[in-house]
């Protein structure tokens, strides 16, 4: 069916979606709009289809475009369309509203009604006024924007004659809150919140409540504190430089001239600059010629050429010049200028940025001695060190901590126990109290001094159960028990004799089994043949009885005699060996003696030091010998030297070695030093420890299997440590301090004279230049 021409109407398009307010306005009329709406309306109403076409038959080539793109999202889309003379419009199946002049009243009663008003604008022109889209929040939506006023900065009083205080962010009104009497009777019927302030919010006009947070920050403030929680105003103080003065520095040294590395920039401009020197673009300088043209074009005017004096006028430069030298710098100056002794030695003493004048008068007789710039090389000098060894690029150095190179060492609580208190000291010497000694049972202690007498205590009382004076010329050097419990032998060294005592404080049975130990070499010395080859030759060491009755009476039931004396006492753990060392006996300096046989060896014709002390190897048939420099070991069944340790002392006092094991060694020295050898990882020492001001006169393991062992120095104190050895071959020893004890007086610049462990618990004893003993707990 043909279009035919009508008048043009106006059409709207809304949308809905994100832009549902959008309208789309387009005149009516064309084919394919005609087309289209014929066959829609017929579908709905066939006796309306003849006033359809008339209606919108008359259309623009415009329209059909727009309308053309319509028909295609007309599935989605509403169309409202004019309103006929009663204001009609006609629904479509998709929410579309097309204006239909031929629709009755009953048939749009039922139809919604339009979502705008036609209004006219300042034009005379329709305007179409679309109501607001209500978004239609859910009561669970938690991300509602608030009512928010948007007047900014402008006060609240500019509305106080309209009954609203502003405009929300979509342009609607916001009511003025309730005030008055209103107000207060509702504060009268609910309780106040908790952030009830009394305040009015500027914004939004309403009671000002303020959160949890924002009240804590007021009280904070308040009481003058800082307002961000957790602040300190008062952070510990970070030290540029380090308030502990290092006595001995990581490096003093100067940085080597090694450790300055070139500029790699530099070295590149500067290949650079020789590049364009070899190419020619850069040429060497040539000074002017002298016979060089001038440019007639530039002037140069010398103000001073013809320089004549004038008077002094405010017009009148004169040339600058220098001032004349003063009489001060002369070479012979006047004699009120010349310094005096005292202003002299001021101008020497004094800075050189301090001192008003650069240079000191000084009177010479003639121009010809007048001496040269005494600085002129020094200046030089430095200035040509100051470019020889002016680094480019300094390498950053570390910034260690000294303290994080020291090992992690444990508390000294977690070592527990050992010795840190003095339970009982035993007085009753008479000078120095030079050796001491704990039996293996730990019940009696063994004392003597310089008063010749061997005293024995009691050990946990202190109480003294038994003494006898061997020698009232000289003083004991050494007592030490014979180790094992089967028999009680006290062996005392007085000046070059040797004395085996059997105290008369045990019982019976003990005291028959020590008498037969020791009865026992008497009769192999009497079958045992002569083995010398020169019978002339006096024999090593003489084994006899005491020639006193009196100390036979009181327990000295044996005596051996030796050609020097005796300072150093060491028995073999099976009770049947023991050593003596004799620093002054030069080839029988040390002897190795048979209790059972009564017969001694010299095992050394000539040792290479002056020995000290020595010991035997716990389990191996291994004999150390200390000389002053050196520790030599020599393995008794194969008569050889098995290995030399060097500790590095200047001068050895003592040394121990581990009871379990035999492969760590303590060694003190009158140098104060105490050293550690590993002998499984080298002949040097492990550790070197200085804890005292004074000489080491003794070094001892805990013989119990306690990780302790202790030294006892000059200073009057004894160091105890604590030193864990484990089997494993991969982890060193631990080694730390855990408890200085004190409590000898010095006398005579000596202090502990020696040192003893008891065989069980972590108790020593100390022996003392005071006159005492000391057992600590």
């Amino acid at each position: 069916m043909a279009p035919r021409d009508q008048n043009k109407k106006r059409k709207a398009i809304t949308r809905d979606g994100p832009a549902a307010d959008e309208v789309v306005l387009s005149d009516g009329g064309g084919d394919v709009e005609a087309g289209f709406l014929e066959e829609f309306l017929s579908q709905s109403e066939d006796g309306d289809s003849e006033a359809l076409d008339s209606d919108e038959s008359a259309a623009d080539e415009e329209d059909n475009e727009s309308f053309g793109a319509f028909g295609e999202d007309i599935d989605s889309d509403e169309v409202p369309s004019d309103t006929d003379a009663s204001g009609k419009t006609k629904p479509v199946p998709n929410g579309s509203a097309v204006a239909n002049p031929n629709l009755t009243d009953e048939e749009e009663d039922d139809d919604p009604p339009p979502n705008y008003v036609v209004t006219e604008d300042a034009n005379g022109n329709p305007r179409y006024v679309y109501q607001d889209i209500d978004p239609v929040y859910a009561s669970d939506d938690s991300e509602a924007p608030e009512t928010t006023n948007t007047i900014g900065n402008i006060p609240l009083s500019f509305y106080d004659s309209y009954p609203h205080i502003g405009y929300d962010i979509n342009g609607k009104k916001i009511a003025r809150p309730a005030k008055g009497e209103a107000l207060d009777a509702l504060l009268d019927s609910i309780d106040i919140p908790k952030g009830w302030t009394g305040l009015t919010d500027p914004n939004t006009g309403k009671p000002l409540e303020l959160s949890e947070q924002e009240l804590n920050l007021l009280k904070r403030i308040q009481m003058n504190e800082v307002g961000e929680e957790g602040y300190d105003p008062y952070p510990a103080t970070v030290e540029y430089f380090t308030s502990k003065t290092e006595l001995m520095p990581l490096s003093a040294a100067p940085e080597p001239k090694r450790r300055f590395v070139p500029s790699k920039h530099e070295a590149k401009r500067v290949m650079k600059i020789v590049k364009a020197i070899r190419e020619g673009r850069i040429l060497p300088y040539k000074p002017p010629l002298e016979n060089e043209e001038e440019d007639p074009d530039i002037k140069r005017y010398d103000i001073w050429a013809n320089e004549a004096p004038r008077p002094d006028h405010a017009m009148n430069v004169p040339a600058p010049k220098l001032p004349p030298p003063g009489y001060d710098e002369s070479y012979h100056p006047p004699p009120e200028y010349l310094p005096d002794r005292v202003e002299k030695k001021a101008w020497e003493e004094a800075d050189d940025e301090d001192r008003q004048k650069e240079y000191l008068p000084t009177d010479h007789s003639s121009l010809r001695k007048v001496p040269g710039y005494d600085k002129f090389i020094k200046e030089k000098f430095e200035r040509c060190l100051d470019l020889y060894l002016a680094p480019r690029i300094r390498r950053s150095k570390l910034n260690i901590d000294p303290e994080s190179l020291l090992p992690k060492l444990p508390s000294p609580d977690e070592l527990r126990p050992f010795p840190t208190t003095c339970a009982t000291i035993f007085r009753g010497h008479e000078g120095r109290v030079r050796s001491l000694a704990v039996d293996p049972s730990g019940i009696w202690l063994a004392s003597g001094g310089d008063d010749g007498t061997v005293r024995i205590w009691e050990l946990l009382t202190g109480r003294q159960l038994w003494h006898v004076k061997i020698s009232s010329e000289e003083a004991i050097n050494v007592v030490r028990w014979r180790p094992g419990t089967d028999a009680v032998i006290l062996s005392v060294a007085i000046g070059s004799d040797l004395y085996f005592i059997i105290p008369p404080i045990i019982f019976p049975e003990l005291e028959t089994r020590s008498n037969s130990i020791l009865d026992e070499g008497f009769g192999h010395a009497a079958s045992r043949p002569t083995t010398t080859s020169d019978p002339t030759k006096p024999p090593p060491a003489t084994w006899t009885r005491p020639s006193s009755p009196r100390l036979s009476d009181s327990g000295v039931l044996l005596k051996a005699s030796l050609r020097s004396t005796i300072k150093v006492i060491s028995w073999h753990r099976r009770g049947d060996y023991l050593t003596t060392v004799s620093p002054s006996g030069q080839s029988s300096s040390v002897a190795i003696h048979t209790l059972s046989k009564h017969l001694t060896q010299q095992p050394f014709r000539r040792l290479k030091g002056l020995p000290q002390s020595a010991h035997f190897h716990p389990s191996k048939p291994i004999f150390f010998v200390a000389t002053q420099r050196t520790i030599r070991s020599y393995d008794l069944a194969k008569q050889q030297l098995v290995k030399i340790i060097q500790p590095g002392a200047r001068w050895i006092s003592s040394f121990d070695i581990h009871p379990f094991g035999g492969d760590n060694l303590i060694v003190g020295s009158y140098d104060k030093r105490l050293l550690w050898h590993d002998l499984d990882l080298s002949v040097r020492p492990y550790k070197t420890l200085r804890y005292h001001s004074k000489a080491i006169r003794q070094v001892k393991f805990h013989p119990g299997g306690l990780p302790l062992f202790a030294d006892a120095s000059d200073d009057g104190s004894c160091q105890v440590f604590h030193g864990k050895v484990v089997g494993d071959l991969m982890e060193n020893a631990t080694i730390v301090p855990v408890k200085v004890l004190r409590g000898h007086a010095v006398k005579g610049s000596l202090g502990v004279l020696d040192l003893d462990w008891h065989p069980r618990e972590p108790w020593c004893v100390s022996a003392g230049a005071d006159g005492t003993c000391r057992l600590w707990m």
